[in-house]
């Protein structure tokens, strides 16, 4: 069975990561594995989109967003 972290303690360990903490001290610390500590830094890490600093969570939020909008698109052409 898969544990659930909350977004707070992920965020916690992603800055206490950053502060210089070891995956492994976090992992051995906290209990979630270095594998999943190391996704949510990915996860955490800002990359530029056209000029914006976007994390990968904000992509993945933006893409259900555009997702459903283009669904409500395609319901909304059928319509009319």
């Amino acid at each position: 069975m898969s544990i659930r972290y909350s977004q707070d303690f992920k965020d916690s360990l992603v800055k206490l990561h950053q502060e210089g903490r070891s995956l492994k001290s976090l992992a051995e610390e906290f209990g979630p594995s270095k594998d999943s500590i190391a996704i949510w830094l990915k996860q955490a890490t800002p990359i530029m989109i056209k000029g914006q600093s976007k994390t990968l969570k904000d992509v993945k939020q933006l893409e259900k967003r555009l997702a459903i909008l283009e669904e409500e698109n395609e319901i909304l052409s059928h319509i009319a």
